[in-house]
């Protein structure tokens, strides 16, 4: 299901621009809305047990071989310290692109629930606020408002940084 996130109502008289639209896969943590470039999604595939890792931070949640690859699995809620959830058949789990070239890789992060593609105008893209230190925004690249929803664009190669310690500390 495609839709448009848009900040005014549409007017059929009004042009877009598909130079400025970009389309991003959205999902549900919580009672909040996320999400990531559609071209980073590798796969999206239900929860299954991982293989344990130790001495990581308990939202890196372990590894599973995807195609052949070793995947590393991030619980996005831990790592957003939304708290944690009991893992159901429900529970997805969606691959995502991270790096380039040779620095390229992927990862499985654990969300909620996935909504929807959606096709997002540039031009209505907010920045975060400033929250102060209290709260982090680094992995937030703006938000976008549809109807009655907000939802947060996340930068993905940041949100996958596992050299950054600031996941556990936010």
């Amino acid at each position: 299901m495609l839709k448009e996130f848009e900040n005014e109502p549409y007017d059929s008289g009004d042009k877009i621009n598909m130079d400025n639209l970009e389309q991003y896969l959205s999902f549900a943590l919580g009672d909040e809305e996320y999400g990531v470039e559609i071209l980073r999604v590798q796969e999206i595939r239900s929860w299954e047990p991982v293989s344990r890792i130790p001495n990581v931070p308990s939202y890196e949640k372990g590894v599973v071989n995807l195609r052949g690859a070793i995947v590393p699995i991030i619980d996005l809620r831990e790592r957003f310290n939304l708290g944690r959830v009991e893992y159901t058949p429900l529970t997805v789990v969606v691959a995502l692109q991270t790096g380039t070239g040779t620095n390229m890789r992927i990862m499985g992060v654990v969300v909620d629930s996935v909504s929807d593609v959606v096709n997002v105008d540039k031009t209505s893209v907010q920045s975060a606020p400033d929250f102060g230190a209290k709260v982090s925004t680094e992995f937030i690249t703006g938000l976008v408002s549809l109807n009655d929803r907000m939802v947060m664009l996340l930068d993905v190669d940041k949100l996958l940084d596992l050299d950054d310690e600031h996941g556990d500390e936010n």
